[in-house]
């Protein structure tokens, strides 16, 4: 007896759903963006009131290990918050004269190829998410906001005294210094946390994040400086009284921005003991654990390229008499620009009457702004 067939009508939705279900499958994980979710709190969690541990738990942005320690550590939350507002705006502060702008991070958590694939971009928002934490944490200390940390120690011993060739050079330890200590230990195990599991340990990817969160903490190591206050008559400064302080983010956003335009270019490949990240030029000298490394090559940032994280420079604004990267010629990648001329109405001599008010004039004038093609 012949075996008998069965025809199977198979619809085109029921193949589309067949395929989209397999390429999910096969997506690849990218620990890179995974490890970067939790700055996205300035805009989901940005007014949550961390005073239990349901906010913890609830936090779609935060993995197990992070929180974990949100859980122990609650007022530290509004801390962490206020460091990802300030690695948003310092990233598009920093950048704001180039043509990746740093605007893609305000896609975050759902990242953009840019900030999704190992780029030297990424580095620098990696690093700058780091440092950013522990700065943040380390002034909270000092202002006595925090619970389970304060003012950072000073060294014991070293007041130098006056001498005669140079009696305004005597100093004495006092004062409150910034707690850095707390802000790097917190910093290493908060954004290292969702790069330390079990299913990220030994990718290349968390292996470069790892790099980068630390070069951040090492730049906010050797960052922090003796700042200090005179005392004497008249203002005289024969004798201050010093502690250590960590510069305004702002200097550290530009050393870090010296760093991306050095990075180091790397591949994951095998050395003689282990596979690890090394230069991909291998004429190039090894990277410190003070430099950003990067895995991708970053496309020129000149057209709109979705697929590659690149915006384009359409549009932007440029500077027509600057020879510099927000120059007319370098931001507008050679396409030319074109110059708006706008009217505006301003205030303008203002003055105070007695008592109690002011009068203002209004005055117009052309405002012209340079703008790419």
């Amino acid at each position: 007896m012949a075996p008998r067939r069965t025809n199977i009508m198979i619809s085109g939705w029921d193949l589309f759903v067949f395929w989209t279900v397999a390429l999910v499958s096969f997506v690849p994980y990218t620990p890179n963006a995974y490890g970067l979710k939790w700055i996205a709190l300035t805009k989901e969690n940005k007014n949550t009131v961390w005073t239990n541990a349901t906010a913890c738990k609830s936090s779609r942005l935060l993995v197990s290990p992070q929180k974990s320690l949100c859980k122990r550590n609650l007022d530290a939350m509004a801390a962490v918050v206020e460091s990802t507002t300030v690695t948003f705006d310092t990233c598009q502060l920093q950048f704001q004269d180039r043509r990746w702008n740093c605007s893609s991070i305000n896609s975050a958590p759902n990242f953009t190829p840019d900030l999704n694939k190992g780029t030297r971009e990424a580095a620098f928002v990696q690093a700058l998410s780091a440092a950013s934490l522990a700065q943040t944490l380390a002034l909270e200390c000092s202002s006595g906001m925090l619970s389970r940390c304060g003012c950072g120690q000073l060294p014991l011993g070293e007041d130098k005294e006056a001498h005669p060739n140079n009696p305004q050079e005597a100093f004495r330890w006092g004062g409150c210094s910034d707690d850095v200590d707390y802000g790097i230990e917190f910093t290493t195990r908060f954004a290292n946390g969702p790069l330390l599991t079990n299913r990220n340990r030994d990718n290349p990817r968390s292996k470069l994040n790892l790099h980068n969160n630390n070069a951040g903490l090492k730049l906010i190591e050797s960052t922090i400086k003796r700042r200090c206050k005179c005392h004497g008559v008249s203002g005289s400064c024969n004798l201050k009284t010093c502690w250590k302080a960590l510069p305004n983010i702002s200097v550290i956003g530009m050393a870090l921005k010296r760093k991306y335009s050095g990075a180091t270019e790397v591949s994951f490949r095998r050395t003689v003991v282990r596979r690890e990240l090394v230069p991909k030029d291998p004429q190039l000298k090894d990277y410190t654990l003070y430099d950003l490394i990067y895995l991708t090559a970053s496309p020129d940032y000149c057209r709109q390229n979705i697929k590659a994280g690149s915006y384009g420079t359409r549009g932007r604004t440029c500077n027509r008499t600057s020879p510099r990267t927000e120059g007319c010629d370098l931001m507008c990648c050679g396409r030319g620009y074109e110059t708006l001329v706008t009217e505006v109405t301003e205030q303008c001599r203002c003055k105070y009457n007695w008592c109690c008010y002011v009068t203002c004039d209004e005055c117009r004038q052309i405002v012209e702004k340079d703008v790419c093609l």
